[in-house]
């Protein structure tokens, strides 16, 4: 049908976004505040204006349109008209082509530094990124794997940095869902013994005009430009992201492995007041934005980007949950993770954990059943919340990460911390019906140093990133040992390989849910950088090419550990131990021991030159069984060794060494040891032993 014909009707308001039935295409965008909604279709290119439709209708806030002949594949915009008067929150302008907020697939790019995108009167139609209409993919997904959280091993990776610097991978797919979605690459992660990964931000992104302006690129991908489309440049086929990334997903299904999201809901990618009009501000910038209250002109900017959306609007709530539906129907995703989660639950009046957002969410009949991971702290007022969250909600736990690397690194009064955090942080956990499991516990997040540099580097190392080293934490509880950086002395270089091993055992003999990030398992280094937000090249990538003798055998070390974790269910318990004594021989479930092999006293957790702490997981009291065995992990970060005498308990066997951190290659069952002997823990590790009953 020739374009200059098209006409529209009336259609319908019910779904938003463009919806192709088989003969046309239906066109729905929330704009409250609008007085007239233009659509813009393109050529297949998006390089051409072809034509523009007014939509003839709205209902309630809602813009529709329906367009007969129109196919599937189309590409177009909206141009927006209504008045420009940011004193009132409002900033439209017919000039600027924006984006479908419910785009599904994108063409093109931004040019965030184009000035057309922020002059008021120009046309930005040459510079933005356009939308494509779609059909539902229908190629069969693998049953998702239904990982209970007790059995959930996450390991947290980039799309495009996990291969883009691997030489087993072929080099048009490194870099890509598809590279990712490969056997070398599943293979691998499911040998480690992960059941679950959590990737950075798979929704289509923005780059700031100030990295690119400096050479760089917003490569973790913490800038939004459409919540329902997947970011085109990290597929192989970039006309057919959609299927590539279905694709990829069905591939860790049919693993065994689940697939989490981390997701952007907290702003959108058109940053600061003076920043490019892209999608929301030109839709609706009052609706979508929160605004200053005493001056409109201005955002709240909670999340420390330049904007923050406004979970207050029941628009905003139905949008981001249409998406999370969307990227589950769709792709079969089994769970997301949320970025800077408090702002979901704050309003005027501040965070409240049972905001409007968490309610619709928990009543969602789809959502309500996939994995819910929040980031509990953002810069916002009140923007720490670790352990307020509901229910059914996990989240990430920085406590645990920055206290088991203050126990290693040799910190006093850490003691009493490092038994809170193997305890399953029940300070912060244990309540409104939480198990141990709603702790995400981590030594490493793509965040900060990486655990190599953790040993290798006591400051940070970011000039890279153009903000002359001031981004970035400045506190990592880190220490390099003897020498800054890279070295070739072998002593430096065994100890870190040992604190390694030491904060690894750590997190994965730990109540709780582990989380590994992608290449602590073999060394991966950032050259001290912390904050590798802009750096989409080597410092950023994974570095498979130039993996060490050590890494190597690090890498052997964590499968141990994870398939420990599997056969050992008192490590995987979902109820929070309190010392409850419930088997024949009278033994709690969790007990403290000091070196003495007496119970720890309470007064001994005050003692700041206590380095050494050992505690037994009992599964018979903890799990409720008739019959169990008993768990002895000793730790010690005394820079030298630690006589410890092994614990008397009646009603089992002598103890057994079933795991040491400082001998990583022993056999499976060593050195049986009888109650009260005596045994040489050397200095900076940690061994479990191991008691029948």
């Amino acid at each position: 049908m020739d374009r200059d014909t098209l006409s529209i009707e009336t259609g319908t308001p019910d779904t938003l976004g463009a919806t192709f039935d088989g003969r046309g295409v239906n066109f729905a965008l929330y704009s409250k505040h609008a007085a007239r909604v233009e659509l813009c279709l393109f050529s297949d290119d998006g390089k051409t204006e072809l034509q523009r439709i007014t939509l003839p209708e709205k209902t309630g806030d809602v813009w529709h349109g329906y367009v007969p002949g129109l196919k599937a594949e189309q590409v177009y915009g909206y141009r927006v008209d209504g008045p420009y008067e940011p004193h009132n929150g409002h900033r439209f302008n017919p000039e600027k082509l924006v984006l479908d907020t419910y785009a599904k697939e994108i063409i093109g790019t931004v040019q965030t530094n184009a000035e057309e995108l922020i002059n008021p009167a120009k046309d930005s139609a040459a510079f933005v990124a356009k939308a494509r209409v779609t059909v539902p993919l229908s190629s069969p997904l693998a049953p998702a794997p239904k990982k209970a959280w007790e059995d959930t091993v996450l390991y947290e990776l980039h799309p495009k940095g996990f291969t883009a610097a691997n030489d087993k991978i072929p080099a048009h797919l490194r870099g890509t869902y598809a590279g990712l979605a490969s056997k070398e690459s599943i293979d691998y992660i499911k040998e480690l013994g992960v059941t679950a990964v959590e990737l950075l931000p798979v929704h289509a992104k923005v780059n700031d005009a100030f990295l690119l302006k400096a050479g760089l690129k917003n490569y973790w991908g913490y800038n939004t430009l459409s919540f329902f489309a997947p970011e085109p440049e990290y597929a192989a086929d970039k006309n057919n992201a959609r299927q590539e990334f279905r694709d990829m997903v069905d591939a860790f299904h049919k693993s065994g492995i689940e697939v989490i999201l981390d997701v952007v809901y907290n702003h959108a990618g058109e940053s600061h007041e003076a920043g490019p009009t892209l999608s929301l501000r030109g839709v609706d910038n009052a609706s979508y934005y929160r605004l200053d209250a005493h001056d409109k002109s201005k955002y709240v900017n909670d999340t420390g980007t330049g904007n923050t959306l406004d979970f207050e609007n029941p628009a905003v709530r139905r949008m981001v949950l249409d998406s999370l539906r969307h990227w589950v129907a769709e792709y079969g995703i089994d769970g997301f993770r949320f970025d800077l989660a408090p702002v979901l639950g704050r309003d005027r009046n501040g965070y409240d954990a049972r905001a409007a957002f968490f309610k619709e969410l928990e009543a969602d009949p789809v959502l309500s059943k996939v994995k819910l991971i929040a980031e509990p702290w953002d810069p916002g007022p009140g923007g720490y919340q670790l352990g307020n969250f509901p229910k059914k909600w996990h989240e990430w736990n920085d406590r645990f990460r920055d206290d088991i690397r203050k126990f290693w690194r040799g910190t006093t009064d850490a003691l009493r911390w490092l038994a809170t955090r193997l305890a399953g942080s029940s300070p912060e956990f244990d309540n409104n019906d939480r198990g141990p499991q709603a702790s995400i516990n981590f030594v490493a997040i793509h965040d900060g140093f990486t655990l190599h540099d953790v040993v290798s580097h006591s400051y940070k190392k970011n000039l890279a990133n153009g903000e002359n080293n001031q981004d970035g934490a400045n506190e990592n509880y880190s220490a390099n040992h003897g020498i800054e950086g890279d070295t070739h002395d072998p002593k430096i270089i065994a100890l870190r390989e040992q604190q390694k091993r030491n904060m690894l055992t750590t997190l994965f003999l730990s109540q709780g849910t582990p989380m590994l990030l992608a290449g602590d398992e073999h060394g991966n280094s950032q050259r001290g950088n912390n904050n590798a937000y802009a750096q989409d090249n080597a410092i950023g990538w994974l570095d498979w090419n130039d993996i060490t003798a050590e890494g190597k055998k690090l890498t052997e070390f964590v499968k141990k550990l994870t398939q420990f974790r599997r056969d050992h269910q008192v490590l995987r318990g979902t109820a929070f131990m309190h010392g409850q004594k419930s088997d024949a021989h009278d033994v709690p479930d969790i007990s403290w021991i000091n070196p003495n092999g007496a119970p720890q006293k309470d007064s001994d957790w005050a003692k700041k030159e206590y380095k050494s702490i050992g505690v037994i997981f009992n599964e018979k009291a903890a799990l409720g069984k008739k019959d169990g065995e008993r768990l002895l992990t000793i730790f010690n970060s005394h820079s030298g060794d630690v006589k410890f005498t092994l614990p008397e308990l009646k009603g089992g066997t002598g103890w057994t060494r079933v795991l040491d951190s400082s001998d990583p290659e022993m056999p499976a069952q060593t050195v049986l040891h009888n109650d009260k002997s005596v045994y040489t823990v050397p200095a900076r590790s940690v061994i479990v032993f191991k008691q029948g009953s």
